[in-house]
């Protein structure tokens, strides 16, 4: 069955609905549905998601979505769509960006604006140690002492595990329910829940219908479904080969032939050493 609507894992679809301008109701009540009502959002601005750093790997560190609310907090939002080398360390890094932005010159007294980083994520870590933890869908972080109370509230990281929200229609009975329901299953839609009929939603199915995309947008998004495709299932296979094999050679089998797939895909060696861990001179040597 042909779809109706864009796939939200694409880098096309999830910067459609989430990251213009246009897009910031969506985005606004997404996010508040993640968090606490204490921390609700009123407004967001959309920030340069490029970071200009001091130094050339500074200036590698790009975000998917990047925006500031009216309290000056700072939001990352990334689309996290197969499993690669040093997710969680790459989330840290980015981290930094927005601590270290809000330095003012001269004399400051290092009062910090808090800074969230929500990750959506088309896999699942399948590190956990107990079993509880690999069925959760929300797993939410913050920084704690060894009695496990929050010793700084002010950095968060969010990271949704897609894959292990299995709601049905039936059983959704909170927004955040709705919305993960929305991301997991828009490209299957071919008419809209009942369960969607509010403003905000129909806003939303309305950027997301390919019908109302315009012949270069249907291209880009074209271009970028292939992508998703091709590429997950590549580095998805790899990781899972060389899980089986439990040896470090299947392992490094398994990074060449991503890094090989990702240089047809015209992906740059940057992203490429993201993804595998293998340095920049491997993978030109490939």
């Amino acid at each position: 069955m042909k779809a109706r609507y864009i796939n939200p894992y694409t880098d096309f679809g999830f910067k459609k609905i989430f990251g213009e301008e246009a897009s910031k109701p969506l985005l606004i009540d997404f996010l508040n549905a993640l968090l606490p009502e204490k921390n609700k959002i009123i407004d967001l601005t959309f920030k340069n998601s490029e970071q200009l750093g001091s130094t050339d790997i500074d200036r590698k560190a790009i975000y998917d979505i990047y925006c500031e609310n009216d309290r000056g907090e700072k939001f990352i939002v990334e689309l996290q769509k197969a499993r690669q080398n040093y997710f969680k360390d790459r989330t840290i890094y980015y981290s930094t960006f927005p601590i270290r932005e809000q330095a003012e010159k001269g004399e400051w007294n290092y009062n910090l604006k808090a800074v969230y980083c929500v990750g959506i994520l088309d896999f699942t870590f399948d590190d956990y140690e107990t079993e509880p933890e690999r069925s959760e869908v929300v797993h939410t972080i913050r920084l704690k002492n060894q009695n496990g109370k929050v010793f700084y509230d002010k950095l968060t990281y969010i990271y949704l595990e897609m894959p292990n929200f299995v709601k049905s229609e039936s059983e959704l009975t909170t927004r955040l329910d709705k919305w993960l329901y929305f991301i997991r299953n828009l490209e299957d839609f071919q008419t809209i829940p009942a369960i969607f009929r509010d403003e905000v939603f129909m806003q939303a199915f309305g950027k997301a219908e390919l019908a109302n995309l315009g012949q270069s947008e249907r291209d880009w998004y074209e271009n970028s479904l292939k992508v998703y495709r091709d590429l997950k299932g590549v580095i998805d296979t790899a990781f899972d080969e060389g899980k089986t094999e439990g040896r470090s050679e299947g392992k490094m089998e398994g990074k060449v032939e991503v890094a090989k797939s990702a240089k047809q895909m015209g992906l740059s060696v940057t992203d490429i050493a993201k993804l595998t861990g293998l340095t920049e001179d491997q993978i030109n040597q490939l």
